[in-house]
């Protein structure tokens, strides 16, 4: 049997990734073609449309703050959208930086990338665990996104595989695969400094360390993170994997 491939070509996305085929929980697979991840769906085409159509996708989680979904709004018809909004903190956070008169560089834009994700962490407990209700609510394909698919994404989809029984390792793996398929925007109609902007725009594995940090040293870990902050308890966890992982 064909494995089917990780990145879901489209022409409207760059960052289209399926997150079935790694191993969880007693060397179960996930299954393919059920949780997906993704940059923004505002500039599908028609045959993107159908391509999707046909993979059965059926509902959105949609990550983005009120003005980025009015930039972009969800090109697909048919699909139910859960707007889950975190607003992007660090553009704003970088700017504020920018208007004390202070140059930004690389390492600045790392410190407020690594902020941000412990932000995730210890600020936006209820948007991740809405996230997971929604997977235990059905089975139905589902895609979870924000703008450019890395960081809001990255560290939800990192939760899903943590609970799902993938390794730490595996879940960095699939967290980098961004850089290999992202393609970050014109950085000509940013006022931000391209050092800056080629942080902003990629992944490293300090951002998702951040977070991983936090959750162990602040709740005692994964685990207790999942049932107290996500609640998503043991019996929830044996749904899910019930649910996403392969017989």
């Amino acid at each position: 049997m064909t494995t089917p491939s990780r990145l879901v070509p489209l022409s409207g996305t760059t960052n289209f990734r399926d997150l079935g085929g790694y191993v969880g929980h007693n060397g179960r697979l996930v299954q393919w073609r059920k949780l997906f991840r993704s940059d923004h769906l505002g500039a599908l085409t028609s045959e993107d449309i159908v391509m999707l159509s046909d993979l059965g996708l059926a509902r959105v989680a949609d990550f983005r703050g009120t003005d980025e979904r009015q930039q972009q709004a969800c090109a697909m018809p048919g699909l139910t959208v859960h707007s889950l909004p975190i607003d992007p903190s660090v553009v704003q956070s970088m700017k504020a930086h920018l208007a004390t008169g202070s140059q930004l560089n690389a390492q600045d834009t790392v410190r407020l990338m690594e902020q941000t994700y412990r932000a995730f962490v210890h600020e936006q407990q209820h948007r991740f665990a809405a996230l997971f209700a929604l997977l235990l609510e059905s089975d139905r394909p589902l895609v979870f996104h924000c703008t450019a698919g890395k960081d809001r994404t990255g560290f939800a989809a990192a939760m899903i595989l943590l609970s799902l029984g993938v390794s730490r390792d595996v879940v960095m793996q699939d967290y980098l695969l961004t850089n290999a398929h992202y393609k970050m925007p014109d950085p000509g109609a940013s006022e931000l400094p391209l050092e800056a902007l080629q942080v902003l725009w990629r992944v490293q594995q300090a951002f998702l360390d951040a977070s991983l940090q936090a959750v162990d040293t602040d709740f005692g870990g994964v685990q207790n993170y999942l049932v107290q902050q996500l609640n998503v308890g043991p019996r929830e966890q044996a749904r899910l994997a019930e649910m996403y992982l392969q017989a």
